[in-house]
C-alpha cells in the first residue's frame, strides 16, 4: 500500500472517531498502521497479548492499549521526502515566563533544602490552529524526524497525540533489556562539539545513578555504557546506555515499567518526592506527555516502548505542546525557560503549515 492511500485510510478512520495508532521506529521506513474495528478503550495491567501501548505520567500499573487481535494491522515502506524546516517564532506571555521562573526557584528552593536533588519542571505552550488536516500532521511527522520514534495515536476518550520521541523507555528481548539515561540540552550549532558544563554532567550522572540503583530490585546483570553526544531533531544531549539481564521468573514487564516510569529524566529524584512535588506545583495535568508508549508482542516477551517527549495533543484546532527540563542545584530560572523554547521547536516544525 502506498503512503498516500495510509494517509486516506487513517484519516477516514478519524473521521469515523475510531481508535487508531500509526507510528515507525527510529531509523526505519516502515510505517505501521493500527486501525481498532471498536471504539472501546482497553486498558492493562499484565501486558499479556500483542498491541500498543499508551501509559500517562501518572501510572499505577494500569495503561490504556489498541489490541492488535481487535484491529486491522498494515505496514508498509515508505521513501522519505525532504520537508523544509524554519526557525518558528510563537509569542511567549511574559506573565507565564515569569511564573515558570518561579517555579523554578521554588524547585531550587526544595534542593537546597536536601529534599531532592533534581526535579524534572515542565509546562503546557496552547496555539491556535487556522486549520487541521491529520494528513498533514502524519506526513510531517514522519518524514521530519526519521531518527525518531514517531506515532500518532487518537481515541475519542484520550484525543489525539503524537510525537516523535529521542529517548527509549525499554526495550526487552526475552530477559534482556535496554534503557537509557537522556539529559543535558543544547542547540545543534554546525560544524561545533557541544561543550557540556558542570550542571549538565552532573544531571547526566544523577539520571544514570538513580536509574542504576532502582534496576537493582529487578536485574541480575546491569552494564552501563560511557557518555556520548545524542542528536535529536535541532537539539543534542548526552545519553548513556544502561543494558542487562532480568532476573527470570521473577520480573514481568508489568514490574519492570513501574520500577523504571517515571524515569529520573522526566520526573526527578528521588522518584517519590518529585512526583508528588510536580503534581502539587506544576498547576497542569501532564496527561500522557512523559508518560511511555510503544508495541508490545510475542506475549510481552519483546517490546520497544519509548518515552513520550516532543508531543502535543490537539483538540478542537487548539494544539497543546509539552515542554521541560531537569532542574538540579546549578539551575538558572532564565536558562531554564530558554531551554523550554529551543524544545518547543520539534512540534512546531509539524503544526506550522497549520498555523
Amino acid at each position: 500500500m502506498e503512503f498516500k492511500d495510509i494517509l486516506q485510510q487513517v484519516s477516514n478512520h478519524y473521521a469515523e472517531g475510531l481508535p487508531f495508532v500509526i507510528y515507525s521506529l527510529p531509523d526505519s521506513n516502515d510505517i505501521n498502521v493500527v486501525l481498532q474495528k471498536n471504539d472501546t478503550l482497553y486498558n492493562t495491567d499484565c501486558y499479556a497479548e500483542e498491541c500498543f501501548v499508551f501509559a500517562p505520567f501518572d501510572y499505577h500499573e494500569k495503561a490504556f492499549y489498541i489490541p492488535l487481535e481487535k484491529s486491522e494491522l498494515t505496514v508498509t515502506k515508505v521513501s522519505l521526502e525532504e520537508i523544509d524546516k524554519k526557525d518558528i517564532v510563537v509569542n511567549e506571555d511574559s506573565q507565564k515566563k515569569e511564573i515558570y521562573c518561579e517555579q523554578v526557584k521554588s524547585v531550587l528552593r526544595s534542593i537546597n533544602s536536601g529534599n531532592a536533588s533534581k526535579i524534572v519542571l515542565s509546562r503546557k505552550k496552547e496555539i491556535e490552529l487556522k486549520q487541521f488536516e491529520i494528513s498533514v500532521l502524519i506526513k510531517r511527522l514522519f518524514n521530519l524526524y526519521p531518527t525518531a520514534f514517531r506515532y500518532v495515536w487518537f481515541h475519542p476518550q484520550t484525543g489525539l497525540w503524537c510525537g516523535a520521541s529521542p529517548e527509549v523507555f525499554l526495550k526487552t528481548e526475552g530477559v534482556s533489556f535496554t534503557t537509557m539515561a537522556l539529559a543535558g540540552t543544547q542547540m545543534v550549532k554546525k560544524d561545533k562539539v557541544p561543550h557540556w558544563n558542570f550542571k549538565e554532567l552532573n544531571e547526566q550522572k544523577i539520571v544514570v545513578d538513580a536509574i542504576s540503583t532502582n534496576l537493582q530490585k529487578v536485574t541480575s546483570v546491569v552494564r552501563i555504557s560511557k557518555t556520548y553526544d545524542h542528536k535529536a531533531a535541532s537539539l543534542v544531549h548526552l545519553r548513556t546506555d544502561i543494558t542487562g539481564i532480568l532476573k527470570k521468573g521473577k520480573t514481568t514487564l508489568s514490574t519492570i515499567t513501574s520500577v523504571l516510569h517515571p524515569t529520573p529524566a522526566v520526573c526527578g529524584t528521588p522518584q517519590e518526592y518529585a512526583k508528588s512535588f510536580i503534581l502539587e506545583n506544576e498547576m497542569y495535568n501532564r496527561e500522557f506527555y512523559t508518560g511511555f508508549l510503544g508495541p508490545i508482542s510475542e506475549k510481552a516477551s519483546c517490546s520497544r516502548l519509548f518515552v513520550n517527549l516532543r508531543c502535543m495533543k490537539i483538540d478542537n484546532n487548539i494544539t497543546s505542546l509539552f515542554v521541560g527540563g531537569g532542574i538540579t542545584i546549578d539551575s538558572i530560572p532564565e536558562s531554564e525557560w530558554e531551554e523550554t523554547k529551543h524544545k518547543l521547536q520539534t512540534m512546531l516544525q509539524v503544526i506550522y503549515p497549520m498555523i
